[in-house]
Formats: structure tokens, C-alpha cells, sequence
């Protein structure tokens, strides 16, 4: 994040968004009235328990007839450095209501005291709990005319930092809502998928935060205008670390010491301290995230175990990262037919904070709301996953089809040759540095016929749906496949094929490129994820594959609720190589993945084979 300005500095700290949404692009969205008059700035240094201070900006309003809640934040990429000229937009239902608005550098980051070190445990003193818990105890005792109550938000980052206040909840603290937040590094979110390495983001993110405490700094990639040839330039992973950030990034030499899901990670697996929950959470998520899009489920997940009050909650909808705090409009190229961002700040979140905060209006009676896509309209569940949902298998065919017929005996594989020399692209090429361009923000939900022909990628897809197919909960893929390799990755995405007369085009008056832009076809990825082989059997112990072996290979593709309409298909997408998001498999088996040489890639050939399906929660 570049900071150009006072003002930019100022949107990006105010706005609940992630280092992505709060880049130049986000200051674009603000809207008018000034602020000038209406708040006062004030920078101040807070204590911790330990004797580190915290750099803590409070923005308040002037003139407040009553005492006001604190809403809180927590960040590393920076407080604002003034009050901005005008409101943001998603921050105007907040306003309208009523708060002191609270903005921290988390410990070791820019004016901040400590070091930084990325870590998500709770497990040793001082850490983000005990940091929340010291600066809500020093709000409440000195900010000038606050009621005593204190509510914690923010998306990614600052959405964590709200979440894991809850591991140690100071009696003060009221309300929060974790936005994007995550629990476990190996597992999902940020740094991996069930294991493999998120490469071109880890690698940016990580070095964003750790190489320059005083910025957001980015990664060059010596000024290539492809991020893929740059990575695939590098070669191995630890050719990054020891060539490129040479000891000045300890977080991802972390993670090339630690391939497998030891100790390391499941230290810091901060969710597994929650107990009883006792403070209002309402927990938000992105169906498209392409950051974080596990860890609030997971938050809420846990706090329903023990949850007698009903005060775990649920919100979800067609957003990629921080989505919801724009107008939602759209989904990159598809329509969602309403400001579903805007009725998410106006409907949900301003009444769950002003009933648990300020004691106005219905007390929110929700425990899942999603906005449904595909229907393109929100839904309330009594419980998540809903009642009602049947398992229901959609099977692959050896002729490239998809259907909910299981296949006759006898019938065949397919294969192809997965190359780590040639990977598969996860976006369009020439690829942008993970923040330089939007491209990034919405690679999740873009148009899948970019590599649909290429021979190492497996399509599959339906006839014509006859009616709609409601899918509502957790997905997951059952392939049952086979490497030459004795290590691999097989990575599946489920996609809605829009009709190829989605848009009337008989009677347009085409500009350059219009027609290529039109939505006829367009292949809409609702669920993808990878799976390594290596982890099959144990996530702790890796184990070697038995090559040309046909075994189970379970790929979880997480929880939607999304209406495949009549008239279009579903399709599924089999590949091996999904780069650079994903580092590559090298298709041997090495003892640490993280640490394989050059020598290491080979070729492979992959068979995916009868058997093979989509489980999908169909309503």
C-alpha cells in the first residue's frame, strides 16, 4: 500500500478492509460529506502490560450530546495519518449511529514498540489477546466520553485482530465482528490450501509486512511484467528466500523449515482457546475471497459448540476479499443485481453493532444470512449448515461429461501429462504483482475459458440443467485418480457455464473488444481448491505415492449457497499445476516439498478415473 497522501493514508485505516481494498483504488470510492467539523484527530501512545506502547490514532465526534461506544481496530498496515475530507461510504451507517472510532499499529509495526513477528498464537505473553485486552482497558479508563462499551471490527488482517480478542475478551468488550478473519496458516487462508504453499502471495504478503516495519512495502519481481515468468524464473521456493529476501522475511523461511503441519502451525491455531461463547460475534465471510475465505466459518463453527446465548452468527455472499464493504454490485464480470455490500453495512452490521453498542433497535435474530448467488437474493437460515440439503453425487464420465448418472461398469479414465515446466496458469497472463493491478481481487470468479483448452486440464461438463440446482452448504470433490509421479497435486473447480444466449446479441451495435466481453459462455468458478498427495494418508507424516496407483483423493471446496439456474451447465475443471498461486508439486517425493531441487520436477502422467464426483448439498 502506497501511501501517497494524508487523505489516503486516512481512507485506508478507516475503511474495515484489507491491504488490498485499502489501496489507491479505495480512496475512489469515498463520498461526500466533509469531516472536518465533525471529528477531532488525536494520536496517542497506549500502554501494554509489558511496557510497550502502541501508536493509536482516535478519531471522535464533536458536540456528542451523549456518551459514545469505542469501535475498534486493530491493524498492521497503518493508522490514519489525519482526518480524512469526506466520509468513506461504508462508514456512513456507523456515523449516523454514533461512535469513537479507535485505529492501532499492531506491536512492532510502524510507530508500534515490539517486533512483529506475523504470529497467530496465544499460547505465550505478550500477543494480539493480551495486546487487545491492555489497549480496550486503557480505552475505556481514558477516552474522553465513552460509555464503557467497546466493539472490535476489520477485515483480513484487522479482522483476525478482532477475532482473536475473543481468546481473552475483556469485560468491555461487546460486540465484534471478525471479517475475513483466519485461524490456521497450514490449512486455508492466507499461506496454504490444505497444505500447499500459496506462493505468489505468500511471497508478496509475507514481504509487504516483515522486510520494512515503517511501510507496506511490495516486491519488485525486478521489474518483470509477468509475475508468472518471474516465479517460474526463480525456480524451487527456497531459491526466494535465500536469493530475494536473504533472512529479511523469517516468516516464510518459516515456512520452508516447516512443510508439514506440525507445531508450528497448530501453536498458533489461536481458535481452539475459545470456550463458551459469551460476546456477541457476528462473523463474515466472501463466497470469492481470495485471501481468507475459511477462517470466520471456522470461528463461528467453534463458538456454536458452546453457545447457550445465541450470540455466534453467520453473514456470507458473492464477495471476493473485503467485498462487502464496496456496494457489491457486481462480482467482477457478473451482475449480482443489487448493492448487496451496501445492504450487507446498512441491514447487518450498523444494527448489530448499534443493539449490542448503543441498546437501539431489535436485537439481530439471525443465525446464518447469506445473499445467494445465482438466485441473486438474500436468505436466513435458522442454522448453518441448513437443514434440508441432501448429498447428492454428480459423476464424471470418461466421454468429458458430467451428470447425476452413475457411470456403466467399465468405464475408462482420462489423462494427461502435468509438466511443472509448463504449469498451469491460476489467472490470465501477463499476470500483475499480486496488489499492482485489480486483477488480483477478483481472479477467483473470472472467466475459466482461458485455459479450458489446454491438453494438461480436464474439462467435464453438463447437458442443459432442465431446472434450477440449489446447492447450499459444503462441496467437496471425490476424485479417484492416479500419478506416474510418487508425489502430485490434482486442483478441481466446479463452474456455472452461463447459456450461450445469455446476452442477446443479434441486435447490439458492437465497439473494439465489446463482443469478447459479453457473459455468453462464460465459465463462472463457484468452488476451487487443491489437494497434495503427499497428504493423503497424514498431514503430519507424508507419505510417497504408489505410481499409477488409482486411490481415493478428497478435495474439500468449502461452504456456498449458489443457485445453478435452467438453461445453463455445470462444469468441472481437473488440473495439476495452478501457478504461481500454488507452488509447484514437484511429482517426486522429497522429505521437505518446501526445500526440492531443480533436479526434483518431472514430469508426470495423471489419470483421473470412474468413480470420480462432486458431492454437492443440494436443497
Amino acid at each position: 500500500m502506497r501511501k501517497h497522501t494524508v487523505l489516503l493514508a486516512a481512507v485506508a485505516a478507516l475503511v474495515p478492509a484489507s491491504f488490498v481494498a485499502a489501496r489507491p483504488q479505495a480512496a475512489t470510492s469515498v463520498a461526500a460529506p466533509s469531516v472536518a467539523d465533525q471529528f477531532t484527530y488525536t494520536r496517542v501512545m497506549v500502554p501494554m502490560h509489558d511496557g510497550a506502547k502502541m501508536e493509536t490514532v482516535i478519531i471522535a465526534p464533536k458536540g456528542a450530546k451523549t456518551k459514545l461506544p469505542i469501535l475498534f481496530q486493530r491493524t498492521p498496515y497503518g493508522v490514519p495519518g489525519g482526518l480524512p475530507t469526506q466520509v468513506p461510504a461504508n462508514w456512513k451507517p456507523l456515523v449516523a449511529d454514533g461512535y469513537i472510532f479507535v485505529f492501532q499499529s499492531m506491536r512492532g509495526r510502524f510507530g508500534s514498540d515490539g517486533k512483529f513477528t506475523l504470529s497467530t498464537s496465544v499460547k505465550t505473553t505478550p500477543n494480539e489477546a493480551t495486546d487487545a485486552y491492555d489497549a480496550i482497558d486503557w480505552l475505556v479508563k481514558n477516552v474522553p466520553n465513552n460509555n464503557g462499551k467497546v466493539g472490535m471490527w476489520g477485515v483480513s488482517y484487522p479482522g483476525f485482530a478482532a477475532a482473536v480478542a475473543l481468546a481473552k475478551p475483556h469485560p468491555a468488550l461487546k460486540a465484534v465482528s471478525p471479517q475475513a478473519a483466519w485461524i490456521d496458516y497450514w490449512l486455508s487462508d492466507d499461506l496454504h490450501r490444505n497444505g500447499a504453499l500459496r506462493l505468489s502471495y505468500a511471497t508478496e504478503w509475507v514481504s509487504s509486512l516483515q522486510v520494512d516495519k515503517t511501510q507496506n512495502k511490495e516486491l519488485s519481481l525486478d521489474g518483470m511484467t509477468d509475475a508468472y515468468d518471474w516465479y517460474l524464473k526463480m525456480g524451487p521456493v527456497e531459491n526466494i528466500d535465500k536469493t530475494i529476501f536473504k533472512g529479511a522475511a523469517p516468516m516464510f523461511t518459516s515456512l520452508l523449515d516447516h512443510p508439514n503441519h506440525d507445531a508450528f502451525y497448530t501453536d498458533q491455531n489461536w481458535q481452539t482457546s475459545l470456550g463458551k461463547t459469551t460476546v456477541p460475534t457476528l462473523n463474515v465471510a466472501g463466497f470469492w475471497d481470495q485471501e481468507d475465505p475459511w477462517g470466520s466459518w471456522q470461528i463461528y463453527a467453534q463458538q456454536t459448540k458452546n453457545d447457550p446465548d445465541h450470540l455466534a452468527q453467520i453473514v456470507a455472499g458473492p464477495w471476493n476479499h473485503g467485498g462487502w464493504q464496496g456496494k457489491g454490485s457486481t462480482l467482477g464480470a457478473i451482475p449480482i443485481g443489487t448493492e448487496s455490500g451496501t445492504e450487507f453495512q446498512t441491514q447487518v452490521q450498523a444494527p448489530f453493532f448499534a443493539y449490542w453498542l448503543h441498546g437501539k433497535g431489535a436485537r439481530p435474530d439471525f443465525t446464518a444470512r447469506m445473499f445467494q448467488s445465482g438466485s441473486n437474493v438474500w436468505k436466513t437460515y435458522a442454522a448453518w449448515p441448513p437443514a434440508g440439503a441432501k448429498p447428492t453425487d454428480l459423476y464424471f464420465h470418461a466421454d468429458g461429461s458430467l451428470s447425476f448418472t452413475a457411470p456403466a461398469a467399465g468405464e475408462g479414465c482420462r489423462d494427461y501429462v502435468s509438466d511443472p515446466a509448463n504449469p498451469v496458469p491460476f489467472r490470465k497472463r501477463p499476470m500483475s504483482r499480486t496488489y499492482a493491478t485489480p486483477d488480483w481481487r477478483l481472479w477467483e470468479s473470472d472467466d475459466q475459458r482461458f485455459v479450458d483448452h489446454r491438453p494438461d486440464v480436464l474439462s467435464y461438463v453438463s447437458a442443459p440443467l432442465d431446472n434450477d440446482v440449489t446447492v447450499t452448504g459444503a462441496i467437496a470433490a471425490k476424485l479417484m485418480a492416479s500419478t506416474s509421479g510418487t508425489d502430485s497435486d490434482f486442483v478441481v473447480k466446479l463452474i456455472d457455464v452461463l447459456p450461450d444466449n445469455y446476452v442477446d446479441t443479434s441486435t447490439t451495435n458492437w465497439g473494439l473488444g465489446d463482443y469478447a466481453k459479453t457473459l455468453n459462455g462464460y465459465q463462472w468458478p463457484i468452488a476451487m481448491d487443491v489437494r497434495r498427495g503427499r497428504f493423503l494418508a497424514s498431514d503430519t507424516k507424508p507419505q510417497a505415492l504408489v505410481p499409477d496407483k488409482v486411490i481415493a483423493w478428497d478435495v474439500p471446496l468449502r461452504d456456498h449457497d449458489h443457485v445453478f439456474k435452467k438453461g445453463h451447465r455445470i462444469m468441472v475443471q481437473v488440473q495439476s499445476t495452478w501457478f504461481p498461486v500454488i507452488d509447484r508439486n514437484p511429482q517426486t517425493f522429497v522429505p521437505n516439498i518446501m526445500r526440492a531441487k531443480a533436479s526434483d520436477f518431472v514430469k508426470a502422467t495423471q489419470r483421473v478415473c470412474s468413480g470420480s464426483k462432486i458431492v454437492l448439498p443440494v436443497m
